[in-house]
């Protein structure tokens, strides 16, 4: 039995390693077929690439099938996968060399669609083969619209800046020039700049007339050298490089798209590869690739770039490497890949660079314009979370350097008109909060107007987002006219590189406007929501910063909440807004009390006598409720009929909103009365109202967290004091609160 046991499994065994062999063969012969077909199937490729490269000048295209045939294994490689760079050279010198006459060009300029890079060499010798053949001039525009596509993909740039002057010469036909000036405008460096050039552009100018491409080509000569440039730029210019359709574009994706591996670590740094986003990115060479420039990077680049004492910012690794280079950085082609390095945004942050700022706000206003506010195909509707990834990292961005940039400004200017108050709502109130100073006669058709909309229109969240938003705004303003006011003239912008000049009264008009639309949208917002206690809070939130505008951020202005939000919050049910607004009033006091003092020293300084009313007013009232338990006194803004009254039933109406009997307290003054008299079977709450009882009421309320409360009534309140020395504690002169009491004196309008 043992034998047959072991010859059971010697050929259990033996079975086995016949059957892990065969799985091993088989898997070889599949691997073998892949390879062979594989093989096949690059092969006609590869005889196509041969016969584009050896094909003889003046060879016929008419009845050429072989070069249909090859031709189309050319397109279907590159629509499939995309070109290798030899294919590229090979392709693009077949085009521009006209071997076979300008019918076969144009098709084959729309194939070269590139797997990772394209050879600098290839396109140089491309851009020279434009004088050496007569090529349509469709196909000359063709080219240079693909040069401007793959920008950003080609692996170096030292050789196309080198033949500056070369493409230069191109300006002067109509047709090129667009597409010139915005490949020129990505090539500039200083170096570049001379007198002859700007003389040709204004002439240029003066003969097509104020054309934007030629505007922003010479305001970047102007950053370099203002002293070469005398012309006057526009505050406001209208797109200079048009997204043109480019025939690449949808193809370029597809390809990106299936060779996801290899470029993945090459948006590390920079957005995400969109779908169209990243595609008309890249046609105006904007967007940075980061990775391709150090991978595709050779030698001798490297040591020329050391030559001439300029460090790529991608070679960058440290914030030591960055004060070490400061002055030696040499920016990306694509400006869009600044903002998703924190290294980049520091050397932003440092020096400065007009020029470096210049290009990033051209990258953001067309990225912002063309993708979220004129794509036809639905733009950041279509791809919410790729227009997600790109506010996100603009508003890192913003938020790293402490203030915005003036693209974005404009766009959201336009974007507020066509906005639903729903799509990507946390980026855009952020973006909101950091606008700039707007002047008081264009803030209400930029933002006011289309705000006010929204804000009727949308739900509670959204409300209290905006007024969130624009406290943030208002925070913003106050801080820089706290860190940059000066005595005769104001320069208070959120962007200190584009600095609007706007004088001291001017700005206290751009913060009034403000403060009363917050105001109004405040009051009627809380009437359309049932002055729901969250967006009470924010409302809150905005005053608390409003109160504090002389003594806080030093601006000689001081605006008063309307009515419609005081009432609302002082009859509140919670006590946290009640408490709130007692220390609103607080701070309202102090800093027009302080505005009294600086009044009587300087004569310009002035606040106004309505303020000091509307201040009185508010007190009054607040001091005659809640102390002196008085709702209905003469001269209140509280007028209820007899009758009216009569039919609610409510005994005592006129003490229902003191310290005791409000809504917001009386559950503390019951929880009170049953631990200072636990026996009573009856609660009096009137009770309280005994003088030691109410001392020790108002220290149970302090206890309670109400700081606001305890610095309104004590900064409002004066209470007689009995000098008996009968070692009680301060007691008012009467048992009862009404009588002995007294509110200090208001303050004078």
């Amino acid at each position: 039995m043992a034998t047959l046991l072991n010859l059971s499994d010697s050929d259990s065994s033996n079975l086995s390693d016949q059957s892990v062999g065969t799985r091993n063969s088989n898997r070889s012969l599949r691997i073998a077929e892949q390879e062979r077909r594989k093989n096949e199937a690059e092969e006609p490729f590869v005889l196509a690439l041969k016969y584009f490269s050896e094909v003889e000048a003046g060879t016929p295209v008419t009845g050429n099938d072989e070069l249909e045939n090859n031709l189309v294994q050319v397109e279907k490689v590159a629509f499939s996968r995309g070109l290798s760079p030899e294919a590229i050279s090979v392709m693009l010198d077949f085009a521009m060399s006209l071997r076979m006459g300008t019918s076969p060009c144009a098709r084959v300029l729309k194939c070269l669609l590139p797997a990772s890079v394209v050879p600098q060499k290839a396109v140089v010798q491309a851009i020279v083969w434009l004088t050496v053949r007569k090529l349509p001039i469709s196909s000359q525009v063709l080219f240079i619209k693909w040069v401007l596509t793959v920008f950003d993909m080609i692996d170096a740039k030292d050789k196309l800046r080198a033949i500056y002057g070369f493409i230069f010469s191109f300006v002067t036909d109509e047709n090129l020039c667009p597409f010139i000036c915005h490949l020129l405008y990505l090539l500039t460096t200083k170096e570049n700049v001379r007198v002859f050039r700007v003389r040709k552009l204004l002439e240029l100018q003066s003969k097509l007339g104020r054309q934007p491409y030629l505007l922003y080509l010479l305001s970047l000569y102007k950053v370099f050298c203002p002293e070469l440039v005398t012309l006057s730029m526009p505050s406001r210019m209208k797109s200079g490089f048009k997204n043109h359709i480019s025939p690449w574009k949808t193809a370029l994706i597809r390809v990106q798209k299936r060779n996801s591996v290899q470029v993945a670590s090459s948006i590390s740094l920079a957005f995400t590869v969109r779908d169209k986003t990243a595609s008309r990115k890249r046609k105006h060479a904007h967007l940075e690739l980061p990775s391709l420039s150090p991978v595709t990077m050779k030698e001798p680049q490297a040591a020329q770039s050391s030559s001439r004492k300029l460090v790529p910012l991608q070679q960058i690794q440290s914030f030591a490497q960055l004060l070490q280079n400061m002055h030696r950085i040499e920016l990306p082609a694509q400006m869009g890949s600044l903002l998703g390095s924190r290294l980049a945004l520091q050397y932003l942050d440092c020096v400065q660079d007009e020029s470096a700022l210049l290009r990033l706000n051209f990258w953001l206003g067309y990225a912002l314009h063309e993708e979220f506010l004129f794509c036809s195909d639905g733009g950041a509707n279509k791809n919410p979370e790729e227009a997600l990834q790109v506010l996100n990292r603009l508003l890192s961005a913003q938020h790293f350097l402490q203030e915005g940039f003036n693209s974005s400004d404009a766009f959201l200017y336009k974007f507020l008109n066509v906005w639903d108050g729903s799509l990507l709502r946390p980026q855009i109130l952020g973006l909101l909060s950091n606008i700039p100073v707007i002047p008081s006669s264009q803030i209400k058709t930029l933002l006011f107007d289309p705000l006010m909309q929204l804000f009727f229109t949308s739900s509670l969240f959204f409300k209290c987002g905006l007024i969130e938003c624009l406290n943030h705004m208002l925070l913003k303003w106050l801080t820089w006219h706290s860190a940059y006011a000066l005595e005769d003239d104001l320069d208070i912008s959120l962007n200190s590189h584009t600095s609007i000049n706007i004088t001291l009264s001017g700005f206290k008009d751009s913060v009034m406007e403000l403060v009363h639309f917050v105001g109004r949208l405040a009051s009627l917002g809380l009437q359309l929501e049932g002055c729901h206690s969250l967006l009470l809070s924010f409302i809150l939130d905005f005053y608390e910063t409003v109160c504090d505008t002389f003594l806080k951020f030093g601006l000689p202005l001081v605006v008063m909440p309307p009515l419609g939000v005081f009432y609302p919050a002082f009859f509140a049910a919670d006590p946290v807004s009640v408490d709130r607004l007692a220390f609103i009033m607080h701070r309202y006091k102090v800093n027009l009390m302080s505005a009294k003092r600086q009044e009587k020293v300087t004569e310009a300084f002035h606040i106004s006598r309505q303020i000091f009313r509307e201040f009185n007013r508010y007190q009054v009232f607040m001091v005659n409720c809640l102390w002196n338990s008085n709702l209905c006194y003469p001269g209140s803004d509280v007028h209820l009929s007899d009758e009216l009254l009569a039919k609610s039933g409510v005994p005592q109406f006129s003490t229902r909103f003191d310290l005791i009997h409000h809504p917001a307290f009386v559950s503390y003054a019951l929880d009170f009365h049953h631990k200072c008299w636990p026996d009573r079977k009856d609660t009096d709450l009137n009770s309280i109202k005994q003088s030691k009882p109410w001392s020790w009421y108002l220290e149970y309320l302090f206890t309670q967290g109400f700081d606001g409360l305890k610095d309104f009534l004590q900064n409002n309140i004066s209470r007689r004091v009995t000098m008996a020395g009968d070692g009680r504690d301060d007691v008012t002169q009467s048992q009862e609160l009404g009588s002995a009491p007294q509110m200090k004196q208001p303050l004078l309008s």
